[in-house]
């Protein structure tokens, strides 16, 4: 499989599992939304109902006789009922509309039983299909066959006067479930058209998500195979190299001492090449992976940058270039690995020097701020190409590869001093012109004299 159907599928398993799981997520709160919505309403509709009643209850309680028929009584406290066994005539006159107006008699219908749970009297909008039958239980949902739901609820009901706990009936008052399950459905309805469109945003933006997340470890693949790739072009020359050599002082006879002893040289040159280049990577790797800082301790960088410039000057007359430093009186501390950071500067400067002409200058100074310790390392070379800038810290990169053949370079050096600057906490940039010269900066924390001097 090529890498990129590879990158393809592991893409589209990405935003699969992801657009599966928020919209799980998504179904599970808008089920959720739906079901709280409906107990909320179903709540407050229960609350009403059990308010009408018990205004009801507490309004014929008073007025019901002990022993007397409640015929006439029925007929009098609430006109609209009918009657069982009677014609039922509704002709409720203003006042009694007004003592019955306490709630809306299009969604609500009464029934009275007796003791005995026989019906007394109804209201004439009752479901048609209701049964006579008295059910003693307090909540009932009533679905008839053709029409409207209806909630119901049954309280006891006591006479005046009556001092044993015997009911003198039943009071029963059913809602109509028209609004609600409308309400109900149209909450479905807006449920049913949103969640697929969400769902549908969703896998557009797992599929654009799962992209900006494939994106850096596409690249840092990319990475990967082109240090493999480097790292096995660097190995092959010095070892085709060696190899080639070796075969040749095997061939030569004995008696050409000086022959071999100048392809011994060789060998041993491009021995050193590897060992060198097998050291870096073993450090970059290192780096990388490390995590402790066991062996790390408060590290004077005054000394360590004047002892730098002190070594590199021997190498910097040799190559006609003037070298300079100027490093601050403050004593300047920071917590590190002393060996690391002196690699850290000793490359910058090498890199310096390999990249300056004839007849130019390095400077190399340390100042400090509050909190931040700065070494720069400032050279009037031949500079670095404004688009090569953000390149020159990857491994392998050279910018002239055909001079840094000539001089030894691996192009590692600085992708070991960018590793070593992140390993401390620091930054490590570069401004640049070319025919200018360049200017590496490194900026790392200072810790306190307190610390240094315990």
């Amino acid at each position: 499989m090529n890498t990129r159907r590879l990158f393809a599928r592991s893409r589209l398993q990405l935003a699969f599992w992801y657009a599966l799981v928020m919209g799980g997520i998504l179904t599970l709160l808008g089920l959720g939304v739906y079901r709280a919505i409906v107990q909320a309403n179903w709540m407050a509709l229960e609350r009403e109902v059990e308010s009408i009643a018990g205004t009801l209850h507490d309004s014929l309680e008073p007025m019901l006789p002990r022993n007397a028929s409640p015929t006439g009584v029925l007929q009098k406290m609430l006109p609209d009922l009918c009657l069982i066994n009677q014609p039922c005539q509704v002709t409720p006159t203003l006042i009694e509309r007004h003592t019955l107006g306490i709630s809306d008699r299009r969604l609500y219908y009464i029934r009275l039983f007796d003791y005995q749970g026989n019906l007394l009297a109804f209201s004439p909008n009752q479901p048609s299909s209701l049964s006579p039958i008295f059910n003693k239980e307090i909540w009932q949902t009533i679905q008839p066959p053709k029409g409207d739901r209806y909630r119901q609820f049954t309280t006891i009901l006591h006479s005046a006067g009556n001092t044993n706990q015997s009911s003198w009936g039943y009071l029963q008052i059913g809602r109509s479930l028209a609004a609600f399950d409308t309400e109900n459905q149209r909450i479905l309805w807006i449920l049913g058209i949103s969640l697929p469109l969400a769902l549908a945003l969703v896998a557009l933006s797992s599929w654009g998500l799962a992209r900006l997340a494939m994106r850096p470890i596409y690249q840092s693949y990319q990475q990967q195979q082109q240090f493999t790739a480097n790292a096995a072009h660097e190995l092959r020359s010095p070892l085709a190299s060696l190899l080639a050599t070796v075969e040749a002082v095997l061939r030569i006879d004995s008696s050409h001492s000086p022959e071999i002893n100048t392809m011994l040289n060789t060998v041993e040159r491009q021995g050193r090449r590897l060992s060198q280049l097998i050291t870096d990577l073993l450090l970059l790797s290192r780096l990388e992976q490390e995590t402790t800082v066991e062996d790390w301790r408060v590290c004077c960088l005054n000394d360590l940058v004047s002892d730098l410039a002190e070594e590199f000057l021997e190498l910097a007359i040799a190559a006609d270039i003037d070298l300079s430093s100027d490093v601050t009186s403050k004593e300047i501390y920071v917590l590190g690995n002393e060996s690391q950071l002196y690699r850290l500067v000793s490359n910058l400067i090498a890199n310096a020097i390999q990249y300056t002409t004839v007849g130019e200058n390095i400077r190399i100074t340390l100042t400090s701020s509050e909190e931040i310790a700065t070494i720069t390392v400032q050279d009037t070379g031949i500079g670095i190409a404004l688009d090569q800038q953000e390149r020159i810290f990857e491994r392998f990169y050279r910018i002239n590869r055909d001079r840094s053949r000539k001089t030894g370079g691996t192009g590692l050096g600085l992708a070991i001093a960018q590793a070593i600057t992140v390993k401390h906490q620091g930054v490590l940039n570069v401004e640049s012109e070319l025919g200018q010269g360049s200017w590496f900066t490194i900026q790392l924390p200072i810790v306190s004299a307190s610390m240094a001097h315990s």
